[in-house]
């Protein structure tokens, strides 16, 4: 039970938080405010080995561990959040082509999506198909070579920039046996797209809808057999999970040192508010909060790594936690700034902007309940 980083974690994670200082941090806020997609900053990130960070190197893939994962989206959110939780999304939709696609497919696509000359989004969501994920209901007809998509998709990130996307579809019957897996890329005829919605946070990002109106995609762009895509879409979110729990954490990171840093540079009362026992004991809590969550999540992502059986269900929970309290250090990092936290001119509140959709996507921690407690009454 050793918690300390190898020499190459450490690696990873400073080089990571050096880019997120100096590439992420500067522009993020300019980002938030004007909508902008930063796809040039995204390609530096991939051109250091984030983009495919558990790909295999063939297709030039970092082939690292959902640790080492979990470390750089720590770090790089520290940077910007919700830019660092695309380039998770775009590492989830890869990792689903390396794993489960055949060698053609790998060859294809991986390639430029490692460097991100494409860019990937995942299409598990849809209207009326949130956290039930398996009762999606755009189809997907045989017919000779091609698949004929109808439908939609909810709230894709990337959706209208992104060039591949990865996407759950009805191939059968209905419930999660009867879904696949499916590419379309960008361009195919019969797929568009939705007017970007306006958000809460996740700004640096587009979020639309993904249409399929008589969309005819080869039978080649299948991943894995048909009925495999439920599975392969709660594979994904496994890591997924993780990610986005880390993007949480490398926040409230943030987040906490900000506070503490004004804390005891503010003056009140004649003092600075760091003497004070009652910012004192909500520091220690913050802290104390946080690195619990962290070391639930690093060791969720060991246990992932290990293909333990209770993966899952740790994945789970480590997302539950780090979500709940990223938001919850944020937001007691605002209340220490007072009514500047409430204002533009500092990050509190675009940190609790961004973080505050962690406890919704990637499934609900609602819906993180019902995994763990279902693993522990089924045991």
């Amino acid at each position: 039970m050793d918690f300390a980083l190898t020499e190459d974690q450490r690696a990873f994670f400073d080089t990571a938080q050096d880019f997120a200082a100096n590439e992420l941090a500067p522009h993020a806020a300019e980002w938030d405010a004007n909508a902008i997609f930063p796809v040039d900053t995204m390609r530096k990130a991939a051109a250091l080995g984030f983009a495919g960070i558990y790909v295999r190197e063939d297709v030039g893939g970092s082939a690292l561990t959902r640790l080492d994962a979990a470390l750089i989206f720590e770090a790089l959110s520290e940077g910007c959040t919700s830019t660092a939780a695309y380039i998770s999304i775009h590492n989830m939709a890869s990792w689903m082509i390396d794993t489960f696609g055949n060698e053609d497919q790998r060859q294809t696509w991986l390639p430029k999506l490692t460097t991100m000359e494409l860019i990937a989004s995942y299409c598990l969501t849809e209207p009326s198909a949130g956290s039930d994920a398996a009762s999606l209901k755009t189809k997907a007809v045989r017919d000779g070579d091609h698949y004929v998509l109808n439908g939609a998709k909810a709230f894709i990130s990337g959706s209208g920039t992104s060039d591949v996307y990865v996407c759950m579809v009805r191939t059968g019957d209905e419930g999660a046996g009867g879904v696949s897996c499916i590419v379309v890329e960008k361009g195919t005829p019969g797929l568009s797209f939705g007017a970007n919605e306006k958000k809460m946070g996740w700004n640096s990002q587009p979020t639309a809808a993904v249409i399929f109106e008589d969309c005819r995609v080869p039978v080649d762009n299948l991943i894995g057999e048909e009925g495999d895509g439920f599975k392969i879409a709660m594979k994904g979110l496994d890591g997924g999970r993780l990610n986005i729990g880390a993007c949480s954490i490398g926040t409230a990171q943030v987040a906490l040192d900000t506070a503490m840093a004004y804390a005891k540079d503010r003056q009140q009362f004649g003092k600075a508010i760091s003497t004070f026992q009652a910012t004192q004991f909500k520091l220690a809590d913050m802290a104390t909060e946080l690195e619990a969550a962290r070391l639930l999540l690093r060791q969720a992502a060991t246990k992932l790594d290990k293909k333990e059986p209770d993966a899952t269900q740790h994945c789970a929970m480590a997302k539950r936690l780090a979500t709940d309290t990223g938001f919850e250090v944020v937001n007691q990092a605002l209340q220490i700034h007072g009514g500047y936290g409430y204002l533009k001119d500092y990050p509190l509140e675009r940190h609790l902007r961004d973080v505050r959709v962690h406890q919704i996507l990637e499934g609900t921690n609602e819906i993180m309940r019902v995994i763990i407690s279902r693993e522990m009454l089924n045991r």
